[in-house]
């Protein structure tokens, strides 16, 4: 659902309960400004949204009226179980990557949520997600990633949430850095300014940030930034201006489909070659990460652009792997 319907959802459930009796399809057509047929498809939207809070009833003219009574929040299930089973997929990703504290937060949302259910359905809606959990594979992931100390992670939230300048020693140098976001990965990185560097965006390996504070210091963010279109610079979330480039990689014809099936990077463009090869180009930098990925491959890519990553990845490559990634 786009934003601005979940807001005119909002805004027929208020409305639907400013009215005790209800409203009717004429009234949602005159409210809204909207045709009969719209009005049916808000209807139909709103019973399905919260289906603990909406009764239908018709009046002595047989016309239908639209009832929404007031009940916790929590049964107001907009998504049914697909709600909880999401929660519960979040809250073990965050702990898979050491935010113990996201998870904490989010634990607190889904208990409270579950202690407003019906006994019964709360019990049947846990088994579910658990299940769920287990089919996808997140409910026990294996993996490596870096520790990250607690109170980092926390000074880096409430650093974000300001937004305030943080102080914190880096490579036993003090710094005060203004922070705009996080990478996440094996590694997770800080990103943000250093006011006494100009403008330029830096990374932070969380792993060696040491004594941090958040400080008082309000400072104004740069509003066109844009972390997801940042990240993309990376193929992983190690950035290098000097190897920013494009990269093209040549999958071969018996690796093809295997291939086909992995998203290398957010803006990458794929295309079959004649003899079924698989050609995948992409701009970014990163040239270790991108031959620490490419070596599960094996003897079966090729990698056509930068050179300097095909003298990387070519002396490393080998065809006794039994399985690909």
């Amino acid at each position: 659902m786009s934003y601005s319907k979940a807001k005119e959802l909002l805004r027929l459930a208020d409305f639907a309960c400013s009215r005790f009796r209800g409203v009717t399809l004429a009234d949602i057509c005159e409210h809204f400004e909207v045709s009969h047929r719209t009005a049916q498809r808000m209807t139909s939207a709103l019973s399905e949204a919260f289906p603990h809070a909406v009764e239908i009833a018709e009046d002595q003219t047989r016309e239908r009226r639209w009832i929404v009574r007031e009940v916790p929040l929590a049964r107001l299930r907009l998504s049914g179980d697909e709600e909880l089973e999401g929660l519960e997929f979040a809250i073990s990703r965050l702990h898979e990557s050491g935010d113990s504290r996201q998870a904490r937060a989010l634990a607190s949302l889904r208990d409270r949520l579950l202690a407003a259910l019906p006994v019964k359905e709360a019990r049947r809606a846990e088994a579910d997600a658990e299940a769920m959990l287990e089919v996808h594979g997140v409910a026990a992931r294996p993996g490596p990633f870096v520790a990250v100390a607690q109170a980092v992670t926390d000074a880096v939230t409430a650093a974000l949430r300001g937004p305030y300048r943080l102080r914190f020693s880096y490579n036993d140098s003090l710094r005060l850095v203004e922070p705009y976001g996080v990478l996440l990965g094996a590694r997770r990185y800080l990103v943000g300014r250093q006011p006494d560097k100009g403008l330029k965006l830096r990374h932070f390996r969380f792993d060696r940030i040491r004594a941090v504070e958040v400080t008082d210091e309000w400072f104004a963010r740069d509003f066109d930034f844009d972390l997801a279109a940042h990240a993309s610079r990376a193929f992983g979330s190690f950035q290098d201006d000097s190897q920013f480039g494009e990269v093209v990689w040549r999958f071969a014809p018996e690796t093809a489909d295997r291939a086909a099936e992995w998203r290398f990077h957010p803006d990458q463009r794929v295309r079959l070659t004649e003899d079924g090869a698989l050609e995948v180009r992409f701009t970014a930098s990163g040239w270790l990460e991108m031959a620490w990925h490419l070596y599960q491959w094996g003897d079966t890519v090729q990698v056509i652009k930068p050179k300097q990553l095909a003298d990387i990845v070519h002396a490393a490559r080998r065809a006794d792997f039994d399985a690909l990634p």
